[in-house]
């Protein structure tokens, strides 16, 4: 009975993974990007997502890094491949879109007080 339980621990752990895997991708950053107020260096950043629509919560992670959760809308959508969309009219990349193979998320801009 405890090897069963083990066995069943082990498979459970082993597909864990996968399902995990289902909202999460990897990106790369050309440059430095802004997201929320933290600024990401130019490299690979591991986002993902929970929610639908326009109830989503995005999350972005770099190695040696804390993770970064903003607000962001998802948009179910075909792309031949991952791109990342930003602004820089300010003088600073600030992350707006992620579009991977069949997704968009659009982050969405912080309101400022009276809008």
């Amino acid at each position: 009975m405890k090897s069963f339980l083990r066995l069943a621990l082990i498979a459970g752990l082993a597909v864990a993974p996968a399902y995990a895997a289902k909202n999460s991708e990897v990106v790369s950053f050309s440059s430095p990007t802004k997201v929320g107020s933290t600024q990401f260096a130019p490299g690979s950043v591991t986002v993902s997502w929970t929610g639908t629509g326009s109830n989503v919560q995005l999350t972005l992670v770099q190695k040696g890094a804390s993770p970064v959760t903003v607000p962001a809308k998802l948009v179910e959508e075909k792309h031949l491949r991952s791109s990342v969309t930003t602004d820089g009219r300010t003088g600073v990349e600030v992350l707006e879109t992620i579009e991977l193979k069949h997704i968009k998320l659009s982050v969405e801009a912080p309101t400022s007080a009276g809008q």
